[in-house]
């Protein structure tokens, strides 16, 4: 029983300068002594789009809403077909709706009346060589495709310059900071924290919204991308002394 005792004292002892070394390991954070100061800062890069994205779609209107649908799903097949041969890939082609409705005639003093129904299907289609604009939305347009929105211009793969622009917005808010300091006679001691509101890409407007009725009428157009700006703004704290 002795033995045991000494035993269990023994491991207890041996023990104590673990839990005492452990303790010693964490460092407190130091207190603010000085003035603490607050500023917001935007990083901002330019590039130029490389990815289109385009809604396309048809519409039929057909007594019945057996024959709006039907004549609908064969308009839309060619239409697929045609941006397969346009070299557009099935991953790069959704379907973003799907809608049936009934048309009526209102006359004065009579009440509505069912003069048939509107099939519309429409997909969002992404391609990449802009230069090749005319002539999908010609291919479109030739297939039977007869409303058409877009483009909306996007950079494809934005984190690396989203990353360009973070460096940009640290610098920036490092920069306030030293004119604050130089302005109030004090210096920079540290950075206390530092936080993301966001990153995005500004919108360009939209170029183009088009009815596309005749074989076509999309031969010509053409898209100048342009430039689009991508930001990220943060925050920082830093202690000024």
């Amino acid at each position: 029983m002795r033995k045991t005792l000494l035993i269990a004292l023994a491991l207890g002892a041996s023990a104590i300068p673990a839990s005492l070394s452990a303790q010693q390991a964490v460092t407190a954070v130091p207190v603010l002594t000085g003035t603490r100061l607050d500023v917001s800062a935007t990083g901002e890069v330019t590039r130029v789009p490389d990815l289109a994205i385009i809604s396309a779609g048809v519409q039929t209107l057909q007594p019945t809403a057996t024959a709006a649908i039907e004549e609908n799903a064969a308009k839309m097949d060619r239409v697929r077909a045609a941006l397969r041969r346009a070299g557009i890939e099935d991953k790069d082609i959704q379907t973003s709706s799907i809608n049936l409705n009934p048309e009526y005639q209102y006359d004065q003093n009579r009440p509505p009346r069912l003069t048939g129904y509107r099939a519309s299907n429409t997909v969002n289609v992404k391609f990449r060589d802009l230069k090749r604009t005319g002539a999908i939305l010609d291919a479109l347009v030739a297939e039977g495709a007869n409303t058409i929105n877009g483009p909306n211009l996007t950079i494809d793969k934005p984190e690396s310059a989203l990353d360009e622009a973070r460096a940009k917005a640290i610098a920036n808010g490092r920069a306030r900071a030293e004119l604050y300091a130089r302005a109030l006679r004090m210096q920079v001691v540290r950075l206390l924290s530092v936080s993301e509101s966001g990153g995005y890409a500004v919108p360009p407007p939209m170029p183009m919204v088009m009815m596309a009725q005749e074989r076509g009428a999309a031969a010509d157009t053409k898209i100048d991308p342009g430039t689009q700006q991508l930001q990220v703004s943060i925050s920082m704290s830093f202690e000024l002394r």
